[in-house]
């Protein structure tokens, strides 16, 4: 089962911060979905996903949504 975040509407650097944030709170081998609007969500968030530790299980665009699929790992 996957908990949405929901940042639409927030500018960089908030949607990185509070995806850190939240992922504090995922047990291990679950999953958070992202959803943002800030276009630097995209390069931040997979750049945070990479030197945190957390698996990005996918990154897409869906009509100015940008939603990321995150695993904790630890």
């Amino acid at each position: 089962m996957s908990d949405i975040l929901d940042l639409k509407g927030l500018n960089c650097p908030l949607p990185v911060l509070r995806t850190k944030k939240a992922m504090k709170a995922v047990p291990a081998g679950q999953t958070l979905t992202v959803e943002a609007t800030d276009p630097a969500a995209m390069r931040d968030i997979t750049a945070l996903c990479e030197t945190a530790g957390f698996t990005l299980l996918s990154a897409e665009e869906r009509s100015g949504v940008f939603v990321f699929e995150i695993r904790q790992v630890a």
